[in-house]
């Protein structure tokens, strides 16, 4: 019999927490998982899943229009926020339980309260029960950052975006990163006068300049406003519930909602991690070895609380790879190299691989090429808008080191291109590929 209530108690009910939880399970372990809020994590319940929805929905202002010119003798259409967001919410509500499920087919416990560490193999739950096991796995992503400004309890987090009573007419989004960019082009579909908020001068640091350059074009020239290099000073809440946000410099901007997307920290405050020993970095996130291991040799953490990549598929691989290591008799690392991302903007945009700017720093020699053209279908819609692909290759070994696109459909074209890159394929390869015409894709292989 064993020394412990559980060989494995994760906290934290997300996408790397279920993924180890059901594999760790699936090797014979004894499992609990402690989930203070809902089963799913950010992704499903807050996060990419349901903004993808939105983002879904958004997308329908522009094909409505541009579907007169395809033939379809359509009326003016309005937009009911309400009937989208409950609808949303519904899906997020049926995914939660394909995900209690997983848990439950798996024999993991669930226990619906807040866990804290009180020592290497055990945790105390909110309820006061005490509960030990020989690993503990912290899987607690991460948590929106607020400002530190007056009045930054009138503004909301994505947390609570999906759950707003009306589409507001006015909403200023602070931040310069993909959940800002997001959700500006979300609410600008909707109808909403969006102005971006952003302390620095650049959009979507990490991603290539051409890329978020062409993003920032489009995005003025649908009518989003950008405020750069803006220090806010204070958010004040008017008499008839309406914000105002003012500046250092500048003219204030009234608003009716008020967005931070200015970051997310590992969310490890209050677990009580010091009583075991674990070392955090300056952030809060969770230091680990290529294991996923801890500074205490029973502790584990995988996911956004270790901030190495921020990604549900990251999670995902670091959760399983934990799972084979510690009870599967396979001692698993995870590749981070190449791992492609995307911006579900207005365009989206997407990449893989090394920037422009990075394999110039790294390799020295490197060719450049682009295709900056009108899909086919924004020709005959009567839009001017381009779509912009480009291919980063090694000059010395001709391997292809990176792909970056803006335009339609850019992160459905990218993850086969993706395998790809990661492959270490050369631009002769693709260049030796037929075209599949008439496409998107086939600009890819069609790079001169």
């Amino acid at each position: 019999m064993s020394d412990y209530d559980f060989d494995l108690f994760v906290i934290g009910a997300g996408s790397g927490g279920v993924r180890a939880s059901r594999v760790a399970a699936g090797h014979g372990a004894k499992v609990a998982v402690a989930e203070e809020f809902r089963v799913g994590g950010t992704c499903v319940i807050r996060g990419c899943v349901p903004k993808k929805l939105l983002i879904y929905g958004a997308h329908f202002a522009e094909d409505l229009k541009d579907a007169r010119r395809f033939g379809w003798n359509l009326p003016d259409c309005g937009f009911e926020w309400a009937t989208l967001r409950d609808n949303v919410l519904g899906e997020v509500d049926r995914l939660e339980g394909l995900y209690k499920n997983t848990l439950s087919s798996h024999k993991v416990e669930m226990i619906p309260e807040r866990a804290t560490v009180t020592g290497p193999h055990s945790v105390k739950l909110a309820s006061g029960r005490e509960v030990t096991a020989k690993y503990i796995l912290v899987a607690t992503g991460a948590w929106p950052i607020l400002p530190d400004i007056e009045g930054a309890e009138h503004g909301i987090t994505s947390n609570e975006v999906f759950h707003l009573d009306q589409c507001p007419k006015r909403i200023v989004i602070v931040g310069g990163g993909y959940i800002a960019n997001e959700f500006a082009g979300i609410f600008h579909q909707f109808g909403s006068h969006v102005t971006i908020v952003n302390r620095s001068g650049t959009l979507l640091r990490g991603y290539d300049e051409q890329i978020r350059d062409r993003l920032l074009q489009i995005s003025m020239t649908k009518g989003i406003n950008f405020r750069f290099n803006a220090k806010m000073e204070k958010i004040e809440k008017n008499e008839d519930g309406t914000l105002c946000v003012r500046f250092k410099d500048g003219d204030p901007v009234p608003a009716d909602v008020v967005l931070f997307a200015t970051g997310r920290r590992p969310h490890t405050e209050g677990l009580g991690l010091d009583s075991a020993g674990v070392d955090l970095a300056d952030n809060g996130a969770i230091k680990v070895d290529e294991y996923s291991r801890s500074s205490c040799e029973s502790i584990y953490a995988v996911g956004d609380v270790t901030d190495r990549l921020q990604l549900t598929p990251v999670a995902i691989r670091e959760g399983h790879a934990f799972a084979d290591t510690v009870f599967g008799d396979n001692p698993r690392t995870v590749d981070y190299d190449c791992v492609p991302s995307a911006v579900f903007s207005h365009p989206p945009l997407a990449g893989v691989g090394l920037t422009e700017a990075q394999a110039k720093n790294k390799l020295g020699t490197v060719r450049v090429y682009t295709s900056d053209f009108r899909p086919m279908k924004y020709v005959l819609a009567g839009r001017e808008e381009r779509a912009l692909y480009k291919m980063i290759v090694d000059a010395t070994t001709n391997k292809v080191v990176g792909l970056h696109m803006i335009g339609p459909d850019a992160p459905e074209i990218l993850q086969a291109a993706a395998v790809a890159v990661k492959a270490g394929l050369t631009k002769q390869d693709f260049d030796d590929t037929v075209a599949l015409h008439p496409s998107m894709a086939e600009e890819l292989v069609l790079l001169k």
